[in-house]
């Protein structure tokens, strides 16, 4: 048994611990509480610090990390394109592999235990099983052309039967139809179709910005110009995109549903009636202008809703507490209130409202008996942080950025003192040479001697 103890500890579940002690065997959760109830065993002191589960990214891209900084100020149509054409052409699988590897290890850094990623390539199970962490890589699946669902569907479910292959404990496979604008109506019924068939968990990005809202609603705008452009007839889907989903049987109860900006009333019934989830990102939503989500009425309708960063190519950080306070002050300004979203409400969708978002709350997420010792500890004796009578305050409004004390996923330790026990090695010169080639491919384009690109990426 070993003791952990902290000047507080947060279990999530219930009100904060000040002077408490978390008990763990075995890869488990056996206690929280007062070290005077505590059992008996080896004692781990963590100090000046607070002590709670694991944080939960509820979305991200792992495989894109290399390409921080390089798509900046970009229109958000503008950004997908040469995000697609410069990832084929640059980046092959090994590149994206160790791209993936440094954005889970910078994630540790900051606390996150658990990821749930979308990958096109399919290889970040493989960087996330590597560096010991807890997550669902979505297998994305493209075509917005009717005339390719077939041959998607049939390359989708080749990968999936391979990536399951290589699942664990910790590392589940699920699927994600990219977007309305990359997917047509009949991919979209397949792939919900897959999913349920195959127990698979699913997620979407959708509701996200004014050009899909465009392409949904009224068969116009930037997306509908470049279906035009393939032969891709064009015609309004839904009354927005949660209707398209509900309309074409494509949401499965727990699907997960990203973004979700543009988003109404009745889209939130939709979602509730449903049983959908959310994974919120508001930072990413903030740098591209999609706008802000409604998050208070999504809570007060009950759906479960995790915090994600997105991935670092359109947001530069990988950082939970971040997005917890970007969850706060975002919902303050929709509200024109400073108590739409409390700090510690936030803290539990960065934890357990991760968890419960991508149906893993009967694992990770708070620091209850028999859940999985995964936790996060950070110091307290800090220029930001100390002094400190608010703990949830404290990591929420000041602490964004911080890396983390302690972090362990199962019982196992991924950061000690501070640093990670998996030292990253020359993974951080691989990647830097990848936003090198990245940076030279768009200095070529721009000099109009494009590169020739991989042009089977079927994004748009």
């Amino acid at each position: 048994m070993i003791r952990y103890r902290a000047r507080w500890v947060l279990p999530i579940s219930s009100l904060a611990i000040e002077d408490g002690v978390v008990a763990c065997e075995d890869g488990f959760f056996r206690f929280g509480g007062r070290e005077k109830d505590a059992p008996p065993g080896d004692d781990f002191e963590l100090g000046d610090s607070v002590l709670l589960p694991g944080l939960v990214n509820a979305h991200t891209h792992l495989e894109l990390t290399a390409m921080r900084g390089f798509l900046e100020g970009l229109e958000f149509e503008e950004w997908i394109d040469t995000l697609r054409r410069s990832r084929a052409a640059v980046l092959d699988d090994e590149a994206l592999l160790d791209s993936a590897r440094l954005g889970v290890l910078e994630g540790v850094e900051h606390g996150i235990t658990t990821f749930a990623d979308t990958s096109a390539s399919g290889v970040t199970a493989r960087a996330m099983r590597e560096c010991g962490v807890r997550g669902i890589m979505y297998q994305e699946v493209f075509g917005p052309d009717p005339a390719t669902c077939a041959d998607a569907m049939a390359e989708l479910d080749r990968r999936v039967t391979e990536l399951r292959r290589d699942e664990t404990e910790l590392v589940r496979i699920g699927v994600s139809p990219h977007a309305p604008y990359t997917v047509s109506d009949d991919l979209y019924r397949a792939v919900a179709t897959y999913a349920v068939a195959n127990s698979l968990p699913i997620a979407m990005h959708i509701a996200e910005s004014d050009a899909e809202q465009a392409l949904v609603c009224r068969g116009s705008g930037i997306f509908a110009k470049w279906h035009a452009r393939r032969g891709i007839a064009v015609h309004p889907r839904a009354r927005s995109a949660i209707a398209l989903l509900s309309d074409l049987g494509a949401m499965p109860p727990r699907s997960l549903l990203i973004h979700a900006v543009n988003s109404d009333l009745a889209d939130i019934r939709t979602i509730v009636r449903f049983g959908a989830c959310i994974a919120h990102c508001p930072t990413s939503n903030a740098k591209f202008g999609h706008g802000i989500a409604p998050l208070t009425a999504f809570l007060e309708a009950g759906i479960d809703v995790g915090l994600g960063s997105d991935s670092v190519a359109s947001n530069n950080r990988m950082d939970i507490l971040d997005e917890a306070r970007m969850a706060v002050l975002s919902a303050n300004l929709r509200s024109r209130s400073p108590r739409a979203l409390e700090a510690r409400r936030a803290l539990e969708l960065a934890t357990i409202g991760g968890a419960r978002a991508l149906g893993l709350a009967h694992v990770t997420g708070s620091l209850e008996p028999g859940r999985s010792a995964d936790l996060a500890a950070f110091r307290l004796d800090t220029a930001r942080a100390n002094p400190s009578r608010d703990p949830e305050a404290a990591l929420v409004f000041a602490m964004g950025g911080s890396r983390a004390f302690l972090v362990s996923v199962a019982g196992r330790h991924l950061v000690e003192q501070g640093e990670l026990t998996m030292q990253p090695g020359a993974l951080h010169g691989r990647v830097a040479a990848s936003g090198r080639a990245l940076h030279a491919w768009r200095s070529e384009q721009l000099a109009g001697e494009p590169l020739a690109a991989n042009r089977s990426n079927p994004l748009v």
